[in-house]
């Protein structure tokens, strides 16, 4: 893959300059742009903080599918949610000194309607690379309706980190996924069409997986497909009965991207995580993912822990007066370091 532009970023500048910044100090050894062009003039005018003062390039790619999303990127929330990526689009990189041959492409949450890239994506990042695992954070683009956009982000991700996998002695290349990131994740899980695009496993924290059921979680579906068809109260039958099977076809769309229904034998191993108590997005989603996992035989794990909620990522303590998790924290951490090592061995 050709990089179009190539330049050492310059420094952001004071703090003033941003509203929002995540709680941890690591910065991105590298930002690289799907899309923009004129980076220079792209770094300068972001709300983003976590962009590299070490080094920015560019693909310069086209947009297989255009999101119709138009105006500014906008941050407007402390966990770093940020609406309207489209051209800007973009992954952080981060090198662990002392790499362990594992890289995980992080993908933050927010419903397919932002993208939570302090607390689902910087955070994250401080604890693999910590661990000897390099990061990719992925700024995907939101689709606003066309169910492409961000899964042709995350797999131009995927293809640039195995091109460049032997230069970083990097072997496996996983994703991580919060949320609405979970349900990316598992759609890149389930929608890969090589080897390149096959993650080599997943990691889904408290995953949007249904989009249509009793459980299913509707904002995510609709930013992601669009509003479902309306017909007007006065509405004719013959107008009545096109509604009828637009709402068919949406439901059809919608049905697509309830991802249990897609699992094979050839899905990546997975581990899943959530919250007993999680009121945003039903437990059932990862339980019917599991259970699909499960009867496929792909190996997976699966922890529910009494209380979390939604969100609890990496907040811990070192980061925030409180944490969600508790006294689970630990035993989160734990499971999960120990199933990323046993991937190494195989």
């Amino acid at each position: 893959m050709v990089l179009a532009t190539v330049f050492a970023a310059m420094p952001l500048g004071a703090k003033s300059k941003y509203k929002y910044y995540p709680a941890t100090e690591l910065r991105p050894d590298q930002t690289v742009f799907l899309y923009a062009t004129d980076v220079r003039k792209i770094v300068k005018s972001l709300p983003d903080p976590v962009v590299s003062s070490k080094s920015v390039e560019t693909l310069a790619l086209v947009p297989k599918v255009e999101s119709g999303l138009a105006g500014a990127e906008e941050m407007f929330y402390q966990n770093g949610a940020t609406r309207n990526i489209n051209g800007t689009a973009r992954f952080d990189l981060y090198f662990p000194k002392n790499p362990n041959g594992q890289m995980v492409v992080v993908i933050p949450g927010g419903g397919y309607g932002c993208v939570c890239h302090f607390d689902e994506g910087s955070l994250p990042a401080e604890w693999l690379v910590e661990r000897g695992i390099t990061v990719a954070v992925a700024k995907y683009r939101l689709p606003n309706g066309h169910p492409e956009v961000p899964l042709d982000d995350i797999q131009t991700i995927l293809n640039y980190c195995r091109e460049n996998a032997a230069e970083w002695g990097v072997s496996q290349v996983g994703v991580m996924g919060f949320s609405a990131g979970g349900h990316l994740a598992a759609y890149a899980s389930t929608f890969y069409y090589d080897a390149a695009t096959r993650p080599d496993f997943a990691v889904l924290f408290y995953p949007v997986i249904n989009l249509r059921s009793e459980f299913g979680h509707v904002e995510t579906g609709t930013n992601l497909i669009g509003n479902p068809p309306q017909v007007a109260a006065d509405a004719d039958e013959e107008a009545q009965r096109a509604a009828d099977r637009s709402l068919r076809e949406y439901n059809r769309k919608l049905d697509r991207y309830c991802l249990e229904n897609d699992v094979t034998y050839d899905t990546p191993p997975t581990f899943i995580v959530l919250g007993a108590d999680d009121s945003i997005v039903d437990p059932d989603n990862a339980i019917v993912y599991f259970k699909a996992l499960h009867k496929s035989n792909v190996p997976t794990e699966m922890h529910v822990f009494r209380s979390g909620q939604h969100g609890f990522s990496f907040v811990s303590r070192r980061y925030a007066p409180s944490d969600l998790l508790g006294d689970s924290r630990t035993a989160l951490e734990t499971a999960l370091d120990r199933w990323l090592r046993s991937l190494q061995q195989k």
